[in-house]
């Protein structure tokens, strides 16, 4: 029996995703100017784009229930149960290029991607 408001989380590895140092730095300097130093990445998968699923990323507190935690390069990803289907193996990183810049995931799992990268199907 659990408490009320209690958060129930699974804690995951690497196997799950993994991060590059250059994308825990700046995923460590946003937190840090969000006032968050102990915050986490949210990775969702919803469907979307030209391919049929697409990436959702948000900077939160901390898991939700039922999240999966994975600890990186010293930064904290949560993922749901079911996005985590589709992003097992993945690796995320950071660019600073200025035309495709951003935080990009790397998923061995797509079978297809769109023409502007941003979408893909499993």
């Amino acid at each position: 029996m659990t408490a009320a408001g209690e958060i129930k989380i699974k804690i995951g590895n690497e196997k799950l995703v993994k991060v590059t140092e250059k994308a825990s730095a700046k995923l460590t300097s946003l937190l840090t100017r969000q006032g968050r130093p102990q915050g986490a990445l949210r990775v969702a998968v919803i469907g979307g784009g030209c391919s049929g699923l697409q990436y959702k990323m948000d900077l939160v507190d901390g898991p939700a229930n039922r999240d999966i935690m994975v600890e990186s390069a010293g930064v904290k990803v949560v993922i749901d149960p079911k996005s985590a289907l589709f992003v097992s193996g993945s690796l995320l990183d950071f660019s600073d290029d200025l035309q495709k810049g951003g935080f990009k995931v790397t998923n061995p799992n797509a079978v297809a991607h769109c023409s502007c990268g941003e979408s893909f199907s499993a």
